[in-house]
């Protein structure tokens, strides 16, 4: 799926001023139980090279929650100890639904420093 999306992907990158490309983590049980992580495929099957800068903590699968569960729950990233200072993040996710993961992950790199953190999503659900 990644490759079908990668010309859009492309597109939409190579107009933007970013200097990492940070996936959407999964926590370490749920990338065991898929075996890949889908927006660090998006990221590489486009040409580019994703940043690791978060760590997400398990939890209930997202697809599990109800809209009001997801935009009220807790933080669920940690940042990884890597300098971010003033650097300009954009966040690649595959599915924006609520808008908490991307609040929660934004929150955590501007708390670290980051100068601006934006999104790329591929779909709204």
């Amino acid at each position: 799926m990644a490759r079908a999306f990668s010309p859009f992907i492309k597109e939409k990158l190579k107009n933007l001023n970013f200097e990492c490309l940070v996936p959407i983590p999964l926590s370490p049980e749920r990338l065991y139980e898929r075996g890949f992580n889908q927006s660090a495929a998006l990221i590489r099957e486009a040409g580019f090279t994703p940043k690791d800068l978060l760590q997400r903590i398990h939890s209930e699968k997202q697809s599990k929650k109800s809209r009001l569960d997801r935009i009220h729950q807790n933080q669920v990233f940690e940042p990884l100890n890597i300098n971010i200072e003033n650097k300009i993040i954009l966040l690649v996710d595959d599915i924006y639904t609520t808008g908490s993961t991307l609040y929660h992950a934004a929150r955590v790199l501007k708390n670290g420093g980051a100068a601006s953190v934006f999104s790329l999503t591929l779909a709204r659900g």
